[in-house]
Parts: structure tokens; sequence; C-alpha cells
């Protein structure tokens, strides 16, 4: 199973989670595991996602959530397990 790491972090405000679900339904990546959370008005999520049936490549998704983020002033990145994993690794 490919999967990948996906994290947003920013002002909170109304509909980031769907946004970023939506997002994901639209190019078949599936939502395995969501951690969110709200400290004062920042609003933090982590989610592990599930690439095998993606269809796009993950450049292209990692660039769509980028951009998607930006608009709503929010950071949104998009790593693969491996590349995480590696870097942080002890």
């Amino acid at each position: 199973m490919m999967k990948a790491v996906l994290s947003v972090i920013g002002k909170d405000q109304v509909g980031i989670l769907a946004l970023v679900s939506n997002e994901c339904a639209k190019y078949d990546v599936n939502i395995i595991d969501v951690s969110q959370t709200v400290m004062q008005d920042t609003f933090a999520m982590i989610m592990m996602v599930e690439l095998d049936k993606m269809t796009i490549k993950l450049d292209e998704f990692q660039d769509i959530m980028q951009k998607c983020g930006e608009k709503r002033n929010l950071q949104i990145h998009v790593m693969h397990e491996d590349i995480f994993n590696s870097m942080h690794r002890i």
C-alpha cells in the first residue's frame, strides 16, 4: 500500500476538513487516519492517505493541494510516507 502524510496548518476557519477531503475524493485519494487540533486560533491537521487508486501523479496532487491551501491562506503539504519516515528516523 502506497501512503502519504498530508498536513494542513493555518488560521482556523469553517470548512478546512471539507476542503481537503473533497480534493482527496476528486482524485481517489483515500483518507485512512486523521488527527486535528485547534490551538488558540491556529488549525493543525495531519492525515494519513492511501495513494494506490489515485488518478493523477503524486507531484500533481502535491501542487494541487498546495495551491488549494494558498487560496485559503493555509499551508498544505503532501509527503510520501517513505520520505516522511526517512526524515524522522533516528
